[in-house]
């Protein structure tokens, strides 16, 4: 640590850390930290059992070099504890401290979990880790761009989907809505190497009278209105592959029959006495809990027994922090520049804690709603909806509008919690600027309007 540092406002600035690495290992788990913000800081570090000090200059020749000039020398320790089989964090003393989750770190240690956002001065990192040794190896078969990202749960995702497609089981692939699902049911289909073809059938949008007949055919004359005989989407699927998406919208006593055509490969069309034989490999999609469902009486046991020996669980946008910002320059396009780079590291922070419930529809929400502007991008210019709902830890700091706003602005705070943010930041009248998300004369008013009397004023 070095006292005299004082914090700088956010810059622009060369970093010439780039490295890439495979995660490290350690007692049984995978970890990395990786810092996202600012993008031309961009680096990948391993994390095992050997300390790591983060910092402008650290002492080390193992630690964490990262030449940004809002970092101490020596900014923050991330340490492992064998007995707990985790990391930790430290402050080492910096100036501009480090932040977890938006909470200052003080003299104790705080435990890192997956997904755990760090602010350290004006930059931002993502600590991952994965327990699951079988995920380890990120499969050069699967296509980036099926399933595009960085995170450590998007490469577990990859190598479950690689085995998935060679196993032929019945496959279930489970995720929030805007996950991605569909995309990764076609990337298992071309794995597969399957010959026929891809079909994909939307059980939410099947009619309940005719779903039968729609999934297994029919012969002509079945039913009212059936003038010619169908083959039904197993049929069309042959040699293939049949996605059955939202498929816990299937009725009970459509499950039953479903459930034969996948343990016996066998399908009946309605009308028809004649068993059919069937090679189809049948995927469900779905955004339910099928476990929960089965327990409330909705689906059949036996059916998700079935479906659930090989299941892919895809990952929500929150628990892939690390290509969170990448994916706002992919949406936007190379034609509009760089929306990432644009942010300031109070509005990326807002975009890494967001708990994103609609996933890549959210993302695509922000930009549209984003009214451009120039550089920095700051967190009061953000959408209301952003701030409202962080995904864990305390609440955002509170916002000022931009400049020209006519809405009005959140009042001053009280003198107690003005005099603990201003002891929690060393009483840096930046620092505190920045935790308000403020100008610091703004900051000055409010310590003359309480009549605070400062230890010491930073220049």
């Amino acid at each position: 640590m070095v006292a005299s540092e004082r914090h700088t406002d956010e810059v622009t600035v060369e970093c010439t850390s780039t490295a890439e690495a495979t995660p490290g290992r350690h007692a049984g788990l995978t970890a990395r930290l990786t810092v996202v913000h600012p993008a031309k800081c961009r680096v990948v570090r391993d994390l095992d059992a050997a300390p790591v000090t983060l910092g402008r200059q650290p002492p080390g020749h193992a630690d964490l070099s990262v030449p940004h000039p809002t970092l101490s020398r020596a900014h923050v320790e991330i340490r492992f504890d064998a007995s707990s089989n985790r990391h930790w964090a430290l402050d080492l003393g910096s100036r501009n401290g480090t932040y977890l989750q938006r909470q200052l770190l003080g003299t104790l240690p705080r435990p890192l979990d997956d997904g755990m956002v760090l602010r350290i001065g004006d930059v931002l990192a993502v600590y991952e880790v994965e327990r699951d040794a079988s995920t380890r190896h990120d499969p050069p078969e699967v296509e980036r761009a099926a399933i595009p990202g960085d995170a450590l749960a998007l490469r577990a995702l990859r190598a479950g989907v690689l085995r998935a497609s060679q196993r032929g089981n019945p496959t279930l692939v489970i995720g929030e809505t805007g996950t991605g699902k569909e995309r990764i049911a076609a990337e298992l289909h071309r794995l597969s190497r399957r010959r026929g073809e891809l079909v994909v059938a939307n059980c939410a949008a099947l009619s309940p009278a005719l779903i039968e007949s729609q999934l297994f055919g029919h012969e002509r004359g079945a039913f009212t209105g059936a003038s010619q005989r169908s083959s039904g989407l197993f049929r069309a699927a042959e040699g293939g592959t049949l996605v059955l998406d939202e498929i816990g919208e299937l009725p009970l006593e459509l499950q039953a029959k479903l459930l034969r055509a996948i343990e016996s490969g066998e399908i009946m069309p309605a009308g028809s006495s004649r068993i059919q034989t069937i090679d189809t490999w049948v995927i469900g999609v779905t955004n339910r809990d099928l476990a929960r469902e089965v327990e409330a009486g909705r689906f059949r046991r036996d059916l998700y027994a079935r479906l659930a020996l090989t299941e892919l669980r895809v990952p929500a946008l929150r628990d892939r922090k690390v290509d969170l910002l990448g994916w706002l320059d992919r949406l936007l396009g190379p034609a509009d520049g760089s929306f990432a780079a644009a942010l300031s590291t109070g509005a990326a922070e807002a975009i890494l804690l967001h708990a994103w419930p609609d996933n890549l529809r959210g993302l695509h929400r922000l930009v549209l709603d984003h009214n451009g502007g120039t550089a920095p991008i700051r967190a009061a210019q953000m959408p209301r909806w952003l701030m409202a709902t962080p995904e864990r830890s305390s609440p955002p700091p509170p916002k000022r509008e931009p400049e020209g706003s006519q809405r009005t602005r959140l009042p001053r705070p009280p003198r107690e919690d003005l005099l603990l943010r201003l002891e929690e930041h060393g009483w840096s009248m930046r620092a505190t600027a920045r935790y308000y998300d403020r100008d610091r004369k703004q900051i000055s008013r409010w310590v003359e309007f309480y009549a605070i009397k400062l230890p010491g004023r930073d220049s």
